[in-house]
């Protein structure tokens, strides 16, 4: 739960909040993202498909935070994100 404006005014200059847990999820968000994108664009079939994994992954931890801050139009964006992966793991696994 968000703390009033007015206790962290409060507290003092110099004072901010602590990060709620659910902030937190945005670092392995994107540094699941980054390591896919870069896996993503090897040469080796494997390594693709380690890639695309990764973003499923980044994929869920977006999705978890933008749920909790009604980022709506990301949380879409994720799930069609979320399908072109599964088509793209689907794929190196195919061939």
């Amino acid at each position: 739960m968000d703390r009033p404006a007015a206790v962290d005014a409060a507290a003092g200059p110099g004072y901010s909040a602590p990060m709620d847990w659910i902030d937190f999820l945005q670092w392995p968000a994107m540094v699941a993202t980054v390591v896919g994108a870069w896996l993503v664009a090897s040469g080796r079939k494997y390594k693709r498909n380690y890639g695309f994994w990764c973003f499923l992954i980044g994929n869920v931890l977006w999705s978890v935070w933008g749920w909790r801050e009604g980022a709506w139009a990301l949380l879409v964006l994720q799930v069609c994100l979320a399908a072109l992966n599964i088509r793209g793991t689907a794929k190196t696994e195919q061939g």
